[in-house]
């Protein structure tokens, strides 16, 4: 891990990643249902190459957070900066476009395609040829179909699954298709990956495989990583700055010793 940087939002962020725009900037966000305030003047800041925390009580809005800043919800009050651009009326699908992608609690796989297929989907993004040409398999569709399959192949390497390409998603245990769907997010070419739970129903040995592969991906596609992890060995073994929520504020910002170390947090979400 690097070093970490304190920073004017009351936050830390890698030294490394100093003097770079932020990946990602939330500020003063919040969102009301039917005068409820599920999130309420969250902030937030992700170095490019950061991989962050955001842990809490269940309820305390963690995944709201997250439907917030891919649009799944609109934010009541507040600013998103994506590499230094504002969010505001964008879309889930154009925030997506913008460069984050994200996995979700449920898996959401398309259980009767294949593992390539996933994959491939998640490239739609970055296709490059025409309806037409598609219909008519013009050249420029058959070399598309070629780099496509390659990068899919590519991607499910990281995870060592290039030889499950064929086989239906459906079909996989449950670890590996959770390890799918982050490959079919990587497939969308993020800045940022917002992971939901990675590790939940794994066992022992698969959270530590998972542990690796989440540093390989940052390393290797030099991007940031939020997540949000219930399991506190994975957060501290793998987090480099955690946020943590409770009834939809943030109540303690840090590195894992700060944060673990903190008396609310360990009142609120740890335990004694």
């Amino acid at each position: 891990m690097g070093n970490m940087v304190p920073i004017p939002s009351k936050g830390y962020m890698k030294e490394s990643d100093m003097g770079q725009t932020p990946v990602l900037e939330a500020t003063h966000l919040g969102i009301e249902f039917g005068g409820l305030k599920a999130v309420d003047d969250f902030n937030i800041t992700v170095g490019r190459t950061e991989i962050a925390g955001l842990i809490g009580p269940n309820g305390a809005g963690k995944t709201t957070v997250f439907n917030l800043l891919t649009k799944v919800y609109q934010p009541t009050h507040g600013t998103i900066l994506l590499d230094g651009k504002d969010t505001h009326g964008m879309n889930a699908i154009q925030v997506n476009k913008a460069g984050i992608a994200r996995t979700f609690q449920n898996i959401r796989l398309f259980s009767s395609l294949t593992v390539e297929e996933n994959v491939k989907l998640g490239m739609h993004n970055h296709t490059k040829y025409s309806t037409l040409e598609g219909i008519l398999r013009m050249p420029k569709y058959w070399q598309e179909e070629k780099r496509t399959h390659e990068r899919a192949l590519e991607l499910l390497n990281i995870f060592d699954m290039a030889h499950l390409a064929d086989h239906k998603a459906g079909s996989l245990p449950y670890g590996a298709q959770r390890r799918l769907e982050i490959v079919r997010a990587l497939a969308t070419e993020p800045k940022l990956l917002l992971l939901d739970e990675p590790a939940a129903g794994m066992n022992p040995s698969e959270t530590e495989e998972l542990m690796q592969n989440v540093r390989k991906i940052r390393d290797t596609f030099q991007i940031a990583i939020l997540l949000i992890e219930h399991d506190m060995q994975f957060v501290t073994g793998i987090c480099e700055g955690i946020a943590v929520l409770n009834y939809g504020k943030i109540i303690a910002k840090g590195t894992p010793q700060e944060v673990i170390n903190n008396p609310e947090v360990i009142r609120s979400y740890l335990g004694e």
